[in-house]
């Protein structure tokens, strides 16, 4: 027989549901307050500095060559050939040694083609003064005898004028030859003045080809010198440093065929990015690295002009020259622009620009554990850079670069 069933009672069902959603609700809670466990950073691959308070020296690296002070560029005067290279780069040389034989058969056709102008030009000067002479000395002639005849012209008229006082002549004779020795007398003079004119003509004109003479002669010399030039001497007492031609090869006037220069007298050029060669000016002290050793220097000349981003920055090297120094030797320079009074200064981050505002990992006192922080920064150097608030002397910061944590505030160091 079957028996009726009471409902079974809801109360027990419904504490435990309540119980395990007020267990839910604690659970999350307590870990949306929990805090999300930060990155790890191992202390071996990391560089902490320490922010310090004082002097800043601010500098300017850069890289650059050794450059002799005396350099002497040998270019080519004419067109040639190179038939031989007595000598290698590295050779010592007087300005008087002969490095390079050029061959030019036009300079050479031309020397002669001079040479017989100066030849012929000098002929005609011997002929022109020949002639010349010449002809003064048929004037000097005729100019003699018209003066003998005028003598003769003169002596009879004065016979005739005494003839005619005693009655002896007739005054017709007497004026007859009176107007003679006056004729004699106008043609004397003529052909003096004549003789005059023609001797200053004549020396106007000598004077043309001896000029005429004297330019065929520079011509010749001219030619001369261009036809020795292909005899390349070094120019300069040193040591040989570039020739880079090779026989056969054809060269143009004004090429570059050689360099000489001075040994032991070197001057330094850097090649300053432009974007810090505003700091650099005349006078500035600069150490360069010649590696083995390092020399004192002072900037003598900035260039005013930026080429592929960087500023030629020429420098005195006051020092002695290293052994073994040489030109195109590569150096680095380490230029000192100013020094900073009074600031706080930290090394300079990996990330970090001057005159900005980054992120900076800074150590806790336990020296385990950094935390991020806003850094502004200030003027910078090649190493060093300076704070300009954020941070505190004493203060440690992580300054190697963190790029791989930057989403995260706060890094564990082991």
């Amino acid at each position: 027989m079957d028996r009726k069933r009471e409902p079974q009672k809801k109360t027990k069902r419904n504490v435990l549901i309540a119980a395990g959603i007020l267990a839910v609700i604690a659970t999350t809670v307590s870990l949306s307050k929990l805090e999300a466990r930060p990155p790890t950073v191992q202390r071996g691959e990391i560089i902490i500095d320490s922010v310090r308070r004082g002097e800043l020296v601010r500098q300017v690296r850069a890289a650059g060559t050794l450059v002799s002070e005396n350099m002497r560029y040998v270019a080519a005067v004419t067109a040639g050939r190179v038939e031989a290279r007595p000598l290698r780069p590295g050779s010592p040389v007087t300005k008087e040694t002969v490095i390079l034989e050029l061959s030019n058969p036009d300079e050479q056709l031309q020397f002669l083609d001079a040479q017989r102008s100066v030849t012929q030009a000098e002929q005609d000067l011997v002929t022109f003064k020949t002639n010349l002479e010449s002809t003064r000395l048929s004037q000097e002639g005729a100019i003699a005898q018209l003066r003998t005849l005028y003598s003769a012209a003169v002596r009879s008229a004065a016979l005739n004028d005494s003839l005619v006082r005693k009655n002896l002549a007739s005054a017709n004779d007497a004026k007859a030859a009176q107007e003679t020795a006056t004729e004699l007398q106008a043609r004397l003079d003529i052909e003096q003045r004549r003789l005059t004119l023609m001797t200053n003509a004549s020396i106007e004109q000598l004077q043309k080809a001896e000029a005429n003479l004297d330019r065929q002669r520079a011509v010749a010399r001219f030619r001369a010198v261009r036809l020795a030039s292909l005899h390349v001497k070094a120019g300069l007492d040193g040591v040989l440093q570039r020739l880079d031609l090779e026989d056969g090869q054809w060269v143009n006037p004004g090429q570059e065929l050689a360099r000489v220069a001075q040994p032991g007298r070197f001057k330094a050029v850097l090649r300053v990015p432009d974007t810090q060669a505003k700091d650099v000016v005349v006078g500035q002290n600069v150490d360069v690295d010649t590696r083995p050793a390092i020399i004192k220097g002072r900037v003598m000349r900035v260039d005013p002009i930026s080429t592929s981003g960087t500023v030629t920055v020429e420098v005195e090297l006051l020092g002695e020259m290293p052994q073994g120094a040489r030109a195109d030797l590569s150096v680095d320079g380490t230029i000192e622009t100013d020094r900073l009074a009074n600031v706080m200064w930290v090394g300079r981050p990996a990330y970090g620009q001057p005159e900005s505002t980054v992120g900076i990992f800074k150590l806790e006192p336990d020296g385990k554990t950094a935390v991020r922080v806003n850094v502004k920064l200030g003027r910078a150097s090649v190493n060093a850079i300076e704070v300009v608030a954020g941070l505190q002397p004493t203060d440690r910061v992580i300054i190697s670069d963190m790029s791989n944590f930057d989403n995260a505030t706060k890094v564990r160091i082991n």
